[in-house]
């Protein structure tokens, strides 16, 4: 008789064990925590998405493309974090300078959003433009004129003039609508080339300077020379106001993942996909070096 009620106190027990668990709200609360923690410290001192939200790197980068930025190539400081919160203070930790060419995100003084440039000027360096010819150490850059860039017209790239004589819309063989703007390719002293855009006189952007940049500092500027608020523009009027701090700098971009051409309706999941640009994932955006 005892030994039957051991073996029921024994199903009972197992029954218990196999019955589900009850919802847990604190559990689920704990749970959710953990995965943005986690997903804090990678995008702060390993990787993180970025998102080009405007014309100022063209013609490498394209409102609407996707990257990696990479956070740890040159240290980290009071940039590193995804959410701006502390203040500006000098020092990195494992500290790096970087490249002349890298193309880096940055946090201007007194804002709390990144921005996309690439570095053109080193501590030491003296630095200015002349007719929107770039001179560094008294050196104009080498320049080499290239056939004209041609960027599919679409809702991120609408091609709209803005005065900029230019900028001029083609038709192309495949009967789509290009943006047509001339292209110049610009080699810094350390041999990497990139892709540039010049698209006229403008007296603000093509006249700068000289400048000589401070030891902890670098000079930045962006690709699409006359439609970028970079070290050559005061911070009043929404640019760099010259030579940044390296704190400054919160990570360097790796390569483009994918790229929208800003047709996607949220409520439509068919236009999802069609609004991928084609021929722009996987894009490394390293400068190239030149061939002696």
């Amino acid at each position: 008789m005892n030994q039957d009620k051991s073996l029921d106190s024994d199903d009972m027990n197992q029954s218990q064990e196999d019955m589900p668990k009850k919802f847990s709200l604190w559990h689920e609360i704990k749970g959710i925590f953990y995965i943005l923690l986690l997903v804090g410290i990678v995008q702060s001192f390993i990787v993180k998405p970025f998102y080009i939200p405007s014309e100022s790197m063209m013609p490498t980068l394209l409102n609407g493309d996707r990257l990696v930025v990479s956070k740890y190539p040159y240290g980290w400081s009071y940039a590193s974090p995804i959410f701006h919160f502390l203040p500006f203070f000098h020092g990195r930790l494992f500290g790096h300078m970087p490249k002349r060419g890298d193309v880096v995100i940055v946090v201007p003084r007194g804002q709390k959003s990144d921005y996309i440039k690439r570095v053109i000027g080193l501590p030491g360096d003296t630095l200015s433009v002349e007719n929107g010819i770039l001179i560094i150490n008294g050196k104009p850059v080498k320049r080499r004129m290239m056939s004209p860039a041609m960027i599919p017209i679409d809702q991120n790239m609408p091609c709209e003039n803005n005065g900029y004589l230019a900028m001029e819309q083609v038709t192309g063989q495949d009967g789509r609508r290009y943006c047509k703007m001339p292209r110049i390719e610009e080699t810094l002293p350390n041999g990497v080339r990139y892709e540039t855009l010049d698209l006229g006189y403008i007296p603000q952007a093509d006249d700068y300077g000289p400048v000589t940049i401070p030891e902890g500092y670098v000079f930045l500027m962006g690709d699409n020379r006359d439609q970028s608020a970079d070290s050559r523009f005061p911070l009043e009027e929404h640019g760099l106001g010259g030579p940044v701090p390296i704190e400054s700098l919160g990570g360097r971009a790796e390569f483009i993942t994918f790229s929208l051409d800003g047709s996607a309706k949220i409520w439509n999941p068919l236009s999802w996909f069609k609004s991928f640009r084609s021929g722009r994932s996987g894009l490394n955006l390293h400068p190239t070096e030149a061939k002696p």
